[in-house]
Parts: C-alpha cells; structure tokens; sequence
C-alpha cells in the first residue's frame, strides 16, 4: 500500500483527557473525512501528526518516514489549511507569497500563479480585504505551489456559505484526480463528507469507533422506526443507539438483517447520513467534554 499516513497505537495523555490507542492509514487518491465532536481528540490528532505536541505512545508515519526524525521532509510534503486565517491581514497575497516561499524547496512559482488564476485571486489583493471563502482557496493555493503530496484540512468548510462550500469540495476532487495526492478532511459538517469522502474515521472519546469506506459504514447502519409495541428486546439489543417519543421510537442499529427476517414490514428502514451515526454514537456514550 502506498500510504501518505499510518497511524498506529498513537496515544497521548492530558489531565481528564486521553487519546487512547488510535489507529487508521490514508492512502494516495483518496479523501478521508475525520469526525467527531468537540472533545473527540481530533485536534490533538492532527497537533500530533504536525508534531506540535509530542505523543505519548505508537508511532506516526507520513510518507513511509516517522513524523519526527524526518520532520524537515515530510513537511515538505504537507499542505496544511486552517479554519482560520494565520496571514499577515495588512500584507499583500504576492507580498505572503514572498515570506513563506523561500521555507519550502520544492515551491514553484509557475504553479502558484496558475492556482490564483484558478482561484481567481488577484497578487495585489490585501488579505485582510478577502473573504473567508477566498482565504480558504489562497491556503490552498499555498500548498498545493510546493507540491504537497497531503492536504490536511482543519474544518476548511466552516462558516461558509453553501456555495462556496461546494466550490471548496470540487476542488478537493479535483486535486485528488492524479492519484498522488490525499485529502485529510476535519470537520462538524458531515453532509460535506456524504459528497466527497472516501474513506471515514469516526474518533469519540478518544478513541477509534471505525476507519473504514464511507459506502461500506452507510451500509453496515441503518435507522430503524416503528411504534412503541415493536419496540422489544431484539430492537434494543442490535441498537447502537434509541430516541423514544409518545408516537414510538427511532434507532440506529448495526446489521438490520436480523430485524428484518424478524419484524418485516413492521418496522421502517432508512440509510442514514454520517450526521445521524455520529449523533446516535455520541448520545450514546453521553459525550460532554469541551474541544481539545
């Protein structure tokens, strides 16, 4: 497999707080969509990657090199997009061109013209009269002009209007086109990832619930409605989760099949969305915890 990011047993521990025994891969080619709410640990994963924190356990592979011994090289290779603006706001983009450029070997000018002509983004410009649209696509142009093999994306999508939303996720696809490149993509808004994502890794309490396909997930779950007298054991068994109301009762429940074959047509089936999986898993496990 040729993977831009292994991640193994990675583990990191804070007062109250611990990332525990974290473990998912992304190859080249894909997008994959990292979720979870506030308090997840998807922050402190992503700080761990960067090596803005130093783990506690498991290892951290990102180009086939470990993250920190090879740190210079591997971050090369990154293309990193906040959800907010680290721009100088009174510098023109040519003249935060000209500061970040020299840090990177592998800039080309050629193709970071090219990007602001895509992203129609004018070298004149001052960053502070950009919007936040137009701040995301001139992070993305950044990295993609030093040839960065893996975009990570800390909610990119955040407080964007739909339109721009959609703009931002074509050109995502776009990128991952040639194969080479991969797309680790953080966010609250899961109805983005329902469009783009291949790949899904769902962190809660600090630890994996799934890495797997986005397809395979939408097909393993399934909500499930009926009124409160089909509401059995069987029902509550095989739920990852319940919401009850005087009308009957609404689950999420893994492997209907059984169900089915038990229940019939007394029952109603639906495909979730990736918002009513996370929803029902954290309700669940009753997770409060402030973002970290």
């Amino acid at each position: 497999m040729d993977y831009c990011l292994e991640i193994t047993g990675l583990t990191k521990r804070f007062k109250g707080f611990s990332l525990q025994d974290v473990s998912f891969s992304l190859e080249r080619g894909y997008i994959m969509g990292f979720i979870g709410p506030n308090g997840a640990g998807k922050s402190t994963t992503i700080k761990l990657i960067m090596n803005l924190l130093r783990k506690d356990g498991g290892t951290i592979k990102i180009f086939g090199c470990d993250h920190v011994a090879a740190e210079r090289e591997v971050k090369e290779k990154i293309g990193f997009v906040y959800d907010e603006n680290h721009f100088y706001e009174e510098l023109t983009l040519e003249e935060m061109k000209r500061i970040i450029a020299p840090f990177y070997y592998s800039w080309e000018e050629e193709t970071y013209r090219r990007y602001l002509k895509f992203f129609r983004l004018t070298a004149g410009q001052k960053i502070k009269d950009l919007s936040k649209g137009m701040k995301m696509k001139y992070s993305l142009a950044i990295a993609l002009s030093h040839q960065a093999d893996l975009i990570i994306m800390d909610e990119p999508t955040s407080g964007l209007d739909p339109i721009v939303r959609s703009e931002l996720l074509d050109i995502l696809y776009r990128i991952i086109q040639d194969e080479n490149k991969a797309v680790l993509f953080s966010t609250h808004l899961t109805s983005d990832l329902d469009k783009v994502a291949d790949y899904i890794t769902f962190l809660n309490e600090g630890r994996i619930v799934f890495s797997q396909p986005k397809e395979d997930i939408l097909t393993d779950y399934t909500i499930v409605k009926g009124g409160g007298d089909t509401l059995g054991t069987a029902v509550r068994e095989n739920s990852v989760g319940i919401r009850e109301n005087q009308f009957g009762f609404e689950a999420l429940v893994r492997n209907a099949a059984g169900l089915r074959q038990a229940y019939g047509n007394k029952l109603v089936y639906a495909k979730p969305t990736l918002e009513e999986i996370m929803l029902y898993t954290v309700r669940r496990n009753g997770n409060v915890h402030a973002d970290l």
